[in-house]
């Protein structure tokens, strides 16, 4: 008997890969050879030996503490104090300890313009301050 071979849908097309992995690993070379590899310099980690001498005793001064409250009133390490008296407030406290900083301490309501002045006086004065943000009145 013989047998008949149908049209049309016996043979299935083929996609040969062969050429298509040869060009990704290629590709592959290429970019591994040209690409640059950097040794950025890193951070030492190690920490320092210990040192044999004692610590230096140096003492802190307190920190000054101003206050504006909701209300813009002023006051200095819990003093009330006039807008235009803060620097000499703070002048005065300073001449006996003059290492201590200002903490400014400003609740949500206060004025801006009045925060801001007593910031400013401060910088021009050189003297240092922090600015605390307090809820509440």
């Amino acid at each position: 008997m013989r047998r008949r071979r149908q049209q049309g849908g016996g043979d299935q097309a083929e996609v040969n890969m062969t050429p298509m992995l040869d060009i990704v690993f290629i590709l592959l070379i290429f970019f591994i050879v040209t690409a640059t590899f950097l040794q950025e310099a890193g951070i030492d980690m190690r920490p320092p030996p210990p040192s044999d001498d004692p610590p230096p005793n140096e003492e802190v001064d307190p920190a000054i503490i101003v206050q504006v409250n909701n209300d813009d009133q002023i006051f200095v390490n819990r003093l009330q104090t006039e807008p235009d008296r803060v620097l000499s407030a703070i002048n005065s406290i300073r001449a006996e300890a003059p290492n201590s900083a200002v903490v400014l301490e400003v609740y949500d309501e206060a004025s801006h313009g009045v925060v801001v002045t007593i910031f400013d006086e401060m910088k021009v004065n050189e003297i240092p301050v922090t600015i605390n943000r307090q809820q509440g009145s």
